[in-house]
């Protein structure tokens, strides 16, 4: 038989570590939500909302780019690094992930455009029908590529000039 003295200090006991189990549940729970991404990262390596405006960001950079006289085509690739690289400065995380899908998007996108709006309509359609995955295709993977390296450099810059002498 326990005295009514000693019951009261085991529930006290139990009291206080039941206290503190929901309270480093607690804490685990936020260091999960924290690590995850938080802000709104899907898994922690893809954001809807960075995403977007990469998107943004790559759409105006290619048209700013095509629209220079004598570069256009190149200039297009250019505007797509050009938004990867902004963001790789602005941005405090990596979005690699975001930069470089909607760089192939955008280029994809304009590519299989300017094909069909540059050549005669009748063979243009038919020119898409026969090559049009592969128009696209390559789009994707040079305007992703060019989205890739100017986020790297954007990351680089951003080191550098964050970094400790």
């Amino acid at each position: 038989m326990q005295r009514s003295d000693q019951r009261e200090s085991e529930q006290s006991v139990d009291d206080l570590l039941s206290g503190v189990n929901r309270e480093r549940d607690e804490a685990t729970q936020a260091e999960r939500s924290a690590s995850s991404g938080g802000g709104g990262r899907l898994g922690g390596l893809f954001s809807p909302r960075v995403f977007l405006a990469a998107l943004l960001l790559s759409i105006g950079g290619l048209l700013v780019g095509g629209a220079i006289p004598l570069v256009g085509f190149i200039g297009r690739f250019v505007g797509i690094a050009a938004a990867g690289f902004v963001l790789g400065v602005v941005g405090s995380k990596r979005y690699y992930t975001e930069v470089v899908l909607a760089g192939a998007i955008a280029a994809g996108l304009a590519f299989v455009l300017s094909t069909l709006f540059a050549v005669f309509a009748p063979f243009a359609v038919q020119l898409l029908a026969d090559y049009g995955v592969a128009i696209a295709g390559v789009g994707a993977a040079s305007g992703g590529l060019a989205g890739l390296v100017g986020h790297y450099f954007g990351r680089d810059l951003r080191n550098g000039l964050t970094q400790e002498l």
